[in-house]
């Protein structure tokens, strides 16, 4: 089966998750997280973190195969690139 990537930009990444979850299922339960500032930085507490991107982009299918990354950045300090 395929599912239709959702606009997930803008919402904290830990909701991001749940939604990708949501939609397929529970087929599709990893995703991984960019940090857009370059800095590398891993992604603790999800909810502290807001997606700008998603890879597939929102309107993109994707599947249980699909490498599914958010690029991020935190939520209380920076802003979307």
């Amino acid at each position: 089966p395929s599912w239709t990537m959702p606009n997930l930009i803008g919402m904290d990444l830990q909701g991001a998750q749940d939604a990708i979850q949501s939609v397929s299922g529970g087929q599709v339960w990893f995703s991984s997280s960019t940090d857009l500032t370059g800095q590398d930085r891993a992604q603790m507490s999800d909810r502290n973190w807001q997606v700008c991107s998603s890879t597939p982009a929102p309107g993109g299918t994707f599947t249980v195969s699909t490498k599914i990354d958010f690029g991020v950045v935190r939520i209380d300090s920076e802003e979307c690139p």
